[in-house]
């Protein structure tokens, strides 16, 4: 895994959080990010568009708090493990409410159910490496 490369080649000493868990993490966050944007593109191809308004939208802020979280957690120059915390808390709420909106319309629409999926794990990523964090 490239995180996994990047976070060993970083020419300073990261403490004592776990790296393994931190490029879990950034990983889960970009694939979310991606996820979520494809679902909200495949909600609008749908018939029913209307219907998955709330869907779309949390599709679309759960993508951006990712890909945020995602770019944050990728950086270790001047590191503020409260603002770290921040990130994770927002990406872990973000990806809990996208997944249980995704979860409602998973029997009719595939796309929502993967999408689902993915938020499950981000989240879980993103609590892993909180209790990591002390």
């Amino acid at each position: 895994m490239a995180h996994t490369k990047m976070l060993e080649a970083y020419p300073k000493d990261l403490g004592n959080i776990d790296k393994e868990k931190l490029a879990e993490c950034i990983a889960a966050c970009f694939e979310c990010a991606q996820v979520c944007t494809a679902c909200a593109d495949a909600c609008l191809s749908e018939d029913m568009v209307a219907e998955l308004v709330k869907c779309i939208r949390t599709d679309l802020d759960c993508a951006d708090i990712c890909l945020a979280t995602g770019n944050a957690l990728s950086r270790h120059t001047g590191y503020d493990a409260n603002v770290t915390r921040a990130f994770l808390e927002a990406c872990a709420t973000a990806c809990k409410a996208c997944g249980d909106e995704c979860e409602s319309h998973a029997d009719m629409h595939a796309h929502c159910r993967i999408c689902a999926e993915a938020c499950r794990r981000c989240e879980q990523a993103c609590r892993d490496l909180l209790a990591n964090l002390g």
